[in-house]
């Protein structure tokens, strides 16, 4: 199945395949699982599901690569509203709002904005962050593929010069990885760490999944010995026990990091950490635009792809 990872990816970049499949019945049905669906309501209908079981949120408005400036704007007023919506429903204390800068801008060509990308997503973020810490909610930056990665520890830097635990994604997959967390793990930062899920060459990216494991825990040990708060994204359990070994080891408690894993996948080992004593915070995408997410659910993990190929067996 590991040799199916990087054609699957390479179907995210495709418009046919994309036209395809976002037209299908059975494909929507299948989302359902993985995406909590298209509307604000949906999300915070979502939210408060989860935080019945005791699950934290963060949540992401779906939307990636905009190359217009509309779209780039609709992107932080659907943000703002939800984040508006979670506060008059009692849910923004504690919440959390995930962004992908290119979907507030900073893939925008320079006909678009004449500043450049960059300085426009900056710009969007800076209103989502002050929406959200106005509400009691956070703000983490997801990281894209890795010709993103400088610009958007630039735009982090920014925004924690007014906003210290603003937090970021952090992929270990990419070689990089291990000097750019040694300078993200001071004290009130918040890193969550994650395997990487991009399509990305073999210069920049461990390729084989036991590097990619390796490299992971050698993450873990620079987040766990340092001064911010870790946020263990990972829904392998070998991963689990390590992180919370680490955890033991640098003398930290259930509520001194948290352990992240996405809406639909392992609900129940979800609960069973919570009944543990930890804290579990689940990553509610919502949105319409669900293809690009959806396509890198398939590729990370055999049983995703096992389940999507059944359902359309089954229902097609």
């Amino acid at each position: 199945m590991f040799l199916l990872r990087k054609p699957i990816l390479a179907l995210s970049a495709s418009t046919g395949v994309r036209d395809l499949l976002t037209r299908m019945p059975v494909t929507r049905s299948v989302v359902t699982r993985f995406v909590a669906g298209a509307t604000t309501a949906d999300a915070v209908g979502a939210v408060t599901r989860l935080r019945g079981d005791g699950l934290q949120v963060t949540l992401d408005h779906l939307g990636e690569d905009t190359t217009l400036r509309e779209q780039a704007d609709g992107t932080v007023t659907a943000y703002v509203e939800l984040i508006r919506a979670l506060d008059a429903a009692g849910l923004a204390v504690g919440a959390e709002v995930s962004v992908k800068l290119s979907a507030v801008g900073a893939a925008l060509p320079r006909d678009e904005v004449p500043d450049g990308g960059e300085a426009y997503a900056l710009a969007g973020a800076r209103s989502i962050t002050a929406a959200a810490y106005r509400a009691g909610a956070r703000v983490t930056l997801d990281m894209e593929d890795h010709t993103t990665v400088d610009a958007t520890l630039r735009t982090l830097a920014e925004l924690r010069a007014d906003q210290p635990d603003v937090g970021v994604a952090i992929q270990a997959m990419l070689r990089r990885t291990e000097s750019d967390l040694k300078a993200l793990v001071g004290n009130g930062s918040r890193v969550r760490l994650v395997k990487g899920a991009y399509n990305e060459p073999a210069e920049v990216a461990y390729a084989d999944p036991a590097e990619v494991d390796l490299a992971y825990v050698r993450g873990l040990k620079t987040l766990m010995g340092g001064d911010g708060y870790p946020m263990v994204g990972s829904h392998d359990p070998r991963l689990i026990a390590i992180a919370q070994q680490l955890a033991d080891r640098a003398g930290r408690g259930p509520r001194d990091y948290e352990h992240q894993m996405l809406y639909g996948i392992r609900p129940d080992e979800q609960r069973r950490l919570v009944s543990a004593g930890r804290t579990v915070r689940v990553y509610v995408p919502y949105g319409s635009d669900w293809y690009g997410y959806f396509t890198r659910r398939l590729a990370e993990r055999p049983a995703n792809l096992l389940f999507f190929l059944r359902s359309v067996a089954t229902k097609g």
